[in-house]
Protein backbone atom coordinates (compact mmCIF):
# COMPACT_ATOMS: atom_id res chain seq x y z
CA UNK A 1 0.00 0.00 0.00
CA UNK A 2 1.08 3.49 -1.01
CA UNK A 3 -0.33 6.73 0.19
CA UNK A 4 0.84 10.00 1.13
CA UNK A 5 -0.04 11.86 4.29
CA UNK A 6 -0.21 15.73 3.96
CA UNK A 7 1.05 18.11 7.13
CA UNK A 8 3.00 15.28 9.49
CA UNK A 9 5.11 18.42 10.06
CA UNK A 10 3.72 22.03 11.31
CA UNK A 11 4.87 25.18 9.77
CA UNK A 12 6.57 25.74 12.67
CA UNK A 13 8.62 22.93 12.53
CA UNK A 14 9.57 23.24 9.48
CA UNK A 15 10.85 26.88 9.90
CA UNK A 16 12.80 25.03 12.64
CA UNK A 17 14.63 22.24 10.34
CA UNK A 18 15.27 24.89 7.57
CA UNK A 19 17.00 27.10 10.24
CA UNK A 20 18.96 24.19 11.29
CA UNK A 21 19.44 22.27 8.08
CA UNK A 22 21.37 25.82 6.61
CA UNK A 23 24.13 25.92 8.52
CA UNK A 24 24.51 22.07 9.25
CA UNK A 25 27.60 19.52 8.18
CA UNK A 26 26.35 17.11 5.18
CA UNK A 27 28.84 14.25 3.81
CA UNK A 28 28.78 11.96 0.90
CA UNK A 29 25.66 10.00 1.32
CA UNK A 30 27.43 6.93 0.29
CA UNK A 31 28.72 5.92 3.68
CA UNK A 32 25.05 5.19 4.93
CA UNK A 33 24.18 3.13 1.04
CA UNK A 34 24.38 -0.67 1.23
CA UNK A 35 27.55 -2.27 -1.00
CA UNK A 36 25.22 -1.96 -4.09
CA UNK A 37 23.34 0.85 -3.89
CA UNK A 38 26.43 2.90 -3.38
CA UNK A 39 26.79 2.52 -7.42
CA UNK A 40 23.51 4.65 -7.80
CA UNK A 41 23.64 6.58 -4.80
CA UNK A 42 24.76 10.19 -5.41
CA UNK A 43 23.70 12.78 -2.94
CA UNK A 44 24.55 14.17 0.81
CA UNK A 45 22.88 13.25 4.09
CA UNK A 46 23.29 15.00 7.86
CA UNK A 47 26.39 14.11 9.64
CA UNK A 48 24.59 11.24 11.68
CA UNK A 49 25.11 11.12 15.92
CA UNK A 50 25.60 14.45 16.14
CA UNK A 51 23.38 16.55 18.52
CA UNK A 52 21.55 18.24 15.65
CA UNK A 53 20.78 15.12 14.36
CA UNK A 54 19.37 13.73 17.29
CA UNK A 55 16.80 16.59 17.95
CA UNK A 56 15.64 16.78 14.15
CA UNK A 57 15.20 12.95 14.12
CA UNK A 58 13.15 12.80 17.34
CA UNK A 59 10.97 15.55 16.46
CA UNK A 60 10.47 13.82 12.91
CA UNK A 61 9.45 10.67 14.68
CA UNK A 62 7.05 12.60 16.99
CA UNK A 63 5.27 13.98 14.22
CA UNK A 64 4.87 10.26 13.03
CA UNK A 65 4.37 9.07 16.44
CA UNK A 66 1.14 11.41 16.57
CA UNK A 67 -0.11 11.23 12.68
CA UNK A 68 -3.25 9.00 13.17
CA UNK A 69 -2.73 7.72 9.60
CA UNK A 70 0.62 6.80 9.68
CA UNK A 71 -0.49 5.04 13.44
CA UNK A 72 -3.15 3.11 11.70
CA UNK A 73 -1.98 2.27 8.16
CA UNK A 74 2.16 1.25 9.43
CA UNK A 75 1.44 -0.09 12.76
CA UNK A 76 4.74 0.80 13.53
CA UNK A 77 7.17 -1.03 16.02
CA UNK A 78 10.30 0.95 15.42
CA UNK A 79 11.02 3.75 13.20
CA UNK A 80 14.37 3.39 13.09
CA UNK A 81 17.14 4.16 10.46
CA UNK A 82 16.40 8.34 10.20
CA UNK A 83 18.03 10.02 7.54
CA UNK A 84 18.41 13.73 6.13
CA UNK A 85 19.51 14.08 2.48
CA UNK A 86 19.90 16.54 0.23
CA UNK A 87 20.14 16.59 -3.55
CA UNK A 88 22.46 19.86 -5.09
CA UNK A 89 22.33 20.28 -9.29
CA UNK A 90 22.49 17.49 -10.99
CA UNK A 91 22.54 14.70 -7.75
CA UNK A 92 19.87 12.04 -7.90
CA UNK A 93 19.80 8.23 -6.69
CA UNK A 94 19.03 5.43 -9.08
CA UNK A 95 17.24 2.17 -9.10
CA UNK A 96 17.28 0.18 -6.06
CA UNK A 97 15.95 -1.38 -3.38
CA UNK A 98 16.49 -1.00 0.76
CA UNK A 99 18.13 -3.21 2.79
CA UNK A 100 15.72 -5.62 4.28
CA UNK A 101 18.07 -5.52 7.86
CA UNK A 102 19.30 -2.36 9.10
CA UNK A 103 21.31 -1.32 12.00
CA UNK A 104 24.54 -2.41 13.96
CA UNK A 105 24.54 -3.00 17.56
CA UNK A 106 20.52 -3.34 17.62
CA UNK A 107 19.28 -4.70 13.95
CA UNK A 108 16.12 -4.00 12.37
CA UNK A 109 13.87 -5.31 9.77
CA UNK A 110 12.69 -2.73 6.88
CA UNK A 111 8.79 -3.03 6.54
CA UNK A 112 8.04 0.20 5.45
CA UNK A 113 9.43 2.81 3.58
CA UNK A 114 8.83 6.95 4.21
CA UNK A 115 10.00 10.22 2.17
CA UNK A 116 9.09 13.46 4.30
CA UNK A 117 9.89 16.49 2.26
CA UNK A 118 11.32 19.31 3.74
CA UNK A 119 11.09 22.26 1.54
CA UNK A 120 8.27 23.14 -1.45
CA UNK A 121 8.61 21.78 -4.63
CA UNK A 122 9.03 25.29 -5.82
CA UNK A 123 12.46 25.03 -4.38
CA UNK A 124 14.21 22.72 -7.16
CA UNK A 125 13.06 20.85 -10.20
CA UNK A 126 13.54 17.21 -11.16
CA UNK A 127 14.50 14.99 -7.89
CA UNK A 128 11.00 13.06 -8.59
CA UNK A 129 10.65 10.09 -5.94
CA UNK A 130 9.59 7.26 -8.73
CA UNK A 131 8.56 4.12 -7.11
CA UNK A 132 8.28 1.24 -9.83
CA UNK A 133 5.00 -1.34 -9.30
CA UNK A 134 4.22 -4.51 -11.55
CA UNK A 135 3.66 -2.44 -14.83
CA UNK A 136 4.01 0.75 -14.53
CA UNK A 137 5.47 3.81 -11.82
CA UNK A 138 4.70 6.61 -10.32
CA UNK A 139 6.35 9.95 -9.21
CA UNK A 140 5.58 11.98 -6.59
CA UNK A 141 6.88 15.44 -5.66
CA UNK A 142 5.02 16.72 -2.40
CA UNK A 143 4.44 19.81 -0.67
CA UNK A 144 7.30 20.52 2.24
CA UNK A 145 5.50 18.72 5.43
CA UNK A 146 4.07 15.89 3.64
CA UNK A 147 5.38 12.24 3.32
CA UNK A 148 4.94 9.46 1.15
CA UNK A 149 4.73 5.99 2.59
CA UNK A 150 5.68 2.52 0.52
CA UNK A 151 6.88 -0.45 1.23
CA UNK A 152 10.47 -1.17 1.46
CA UNK A 153 10.55 -4.06 -0.83
CA UNK A 154 9.85 -1.66 -3.62
CA UNK A 155 12.09 -0.76 -6.64
CA UNK A 156 12.30 2.78 -6.40
CA UNK A 157 14.80 5.98 -7.65
CA UNK A 158 15.10 10.17 -7.27
CA UNK A 159 15.41 11.58 -10.47
CA UNK A 160 18.57 13.78 -10.90
CA UNK A 161 17.80 17.72 -9.40
CA UNK A 162 18.36 19.96 -12.85
CA UNK A 163 17.63 23.54 -10.61
CA UNK A 164 17.43 24.04 -6.71
CA UNK A 165 17.90 21.83 -3.88
CA UNK A 166 15.89 18.85 -2.47
CA UNK A 167 15.75 18.25 1.49
CA UNK A 168 14.27 15.23 2.64
CA UNK A 169 14.07 12.75 5.69
CA UNK A 170 13.93 9.25 4.74
CA UNK A 171 13.59 6.49 7.50
CA UNK A 172 12.18 2.99 7.70
CA UNK A 173 9.88 0.96 10.26
CA UNK A 174 9.79 -2.55 11.64
CA UNK A 175 6.43 -2.84 11.88
CA UNK A 176 4.26 -5.15 14.18
CA UNK A 177 2.49 -6.91 11.30
CA UNK A 178 5.41 -7.83 8.98
CA UNK A 179 3.03 -8.25 6.01
CA UNK A 180 1.82 -5.98 3.71
CA UNK A 181 -1.47 -7.47 2.42
CA UNK A 182 -2.09 -8.49 6.48
CA UNK A 183 -1.57 -4.22 7.50
CA UNK A 184 -3.97 -3.22 4.65
CA UNK A 185 -6.57 -5.81 6.17
CA UNK A 186 -6.35 -4.10 9.49
CA UNK A 187 -6.38 -0.82 7.91
CA UNK A 188 -9.67 -1.22 5.83
CA UNK A 189 -11.02 -2.70 8.87
CA UNK A 190 -10.02 0.37 11.35
CA UNK A 191 -11.50 2.75 8.54
CA UNK A 192 -14.87 1.15 8.22
CA UNK A 193 -15.12 1.04 11.75
CA UNK A 194 -14.21 4.19 12.23
CA UNK A 195 -16.57 5.62 9.78
CA UNK A 196 -19.33 2.89 11.72
CA UNK A 197 -18.61 5.28 15.05
CA UNK A 198 -18.62 8.50 13.82
CA UNK A 199 -21.96 7.61 11.65
CA UNK A 200 -24.29 5.77 14.46
CA UNK A 201 -21.79 5.56 17.48
CA UNK A 202 -20.81 2.33 19.62
CA UNK A 203 -23.22 -0.02 17.56
CA UNK A 204 -22.99 -4.17 18.09
CA UNK A 205 -21.40 -4.00 14.67
CA UNK A 206 -19.04 -1.54 15.69
CA UNK A 207 -17.88 -3.75 18.67
CA UNK A 208 -18.00 -7.32 16.10
CA UNK A 209 -15.31 -5.18 14.30
CA UNK A 210 -13.42 -4.28 17.46
CA UNK A 211 -13.56 -7.86 18.34
CA UNK A 212 -11.97 -9.00 14.85
CA UNK A 213 -9.51 -6.30 14.71
CA UNK A 214 -8.37 -7.25 18.15
CA UNK A 215 -8.39 -11.28 17.03
CA UNK A 216 -6.33 -10.48 14.05
CA UNK A 217 -3.69 -8.24 16.05
CA UNK A 218 -3.52 -10.94 18.72
CA UNK A 219 -2.97 -13.35 15.63
CA UNK A 220 -0.43 -11.46 12.81
CA UNK A 221 1.24 -9.03 14.94
CA UNK A 222 5.05 -9.10 16.04
CA UNK A 223 5.72 -8.58 19.40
Amino acid sequence: MIFSIPNVLTCQELEEIASSLAKAKFIDGKLTAGWHAKLVKNNQQLKQKTTLAEKLQELIKASLNRNALFQTAVRPKAIHSLLISRYDLGMSYDRHTDNALMGNSKVWRSDVSFTLFLNPPSAYEGGELVIEGADDEKAYKLEAGSAIVYPSTTLHRVDPVTKGTRLVAVGWVQSFIREASDREILFDLDTIRRTIFVKEGKTPEFDLLSKSIANLLRKWADV
